[in-house]
C-alpha cells in the first residue's frame, strides 16, 4: 500500500533538491532518514521533515507494516519563480530568478 507526502513551494531550486532526493531513493525508511538528517545541504533538512510526514501518514492510515517501509519514489518538480531585479551600472537591471520546488515522496512496503 503506497503512502504519499508532498512539500510545496520549498524555497530551494529543483536542481539542488534532486541531488538530495537521489540520496533517499530506494532506501529503507530508517537508512533514508539517517542519510538526510546528516546531510550538510539545506535540502536534507527539508527532505527529512517530508520523510517524517510520510511516515506519520503511513502510521495514521493503518494497515501498513512500519518495519518494511522504503522510499519508492521521490519526484521534484518546478514550482513558481519569483522574479527580482538587481540595479546595475549605467541604468541597467539584471534579472534574478528565485526558484521554488514541489516535492512528492512515495513510500511503499517491501515485499
Amino acid at each position: 500500500m503506497e503512502v504519499k507526502a508532498t512539500l510545496r513551494y520549498a524555497r530551494i531550486t529543483p536542481r539542488k533538491m534532486r541531488l538530495i532526493a537521489g540520496l533517499a531513493k530506494g532506501l529503507p525508511v530508517e537508512k533514508a532518514h539517517y542519510q538526510l538528517q546528516f546531510s550538510n545541504k539545506k535540502g536534507g533538512k527539508l527532505m527529512s521533515k517530508l520523510l517524517d510526514s510520510a511516515i506519520a501518514n503511513a502510521r495514521e492510515k493503518g494497515g501498513v507494516d512500519m518495519d518494511n517501509l522504503y522510499v519508492k519514489r521521490v519526484m521534484v518538480d518546478d514550482g513558481p519563480i519569483l522574479k527580482r531585479f538587481m540595479p546595475r551600472a549605467m541604468g541597467r537591471a539584471y534579472k534574478i530568478l528565485k526558484k521554488m520546488s514541489h516535492v512528492t515522496l512515495i513510500l511503499d512496503e517491501a515485499r
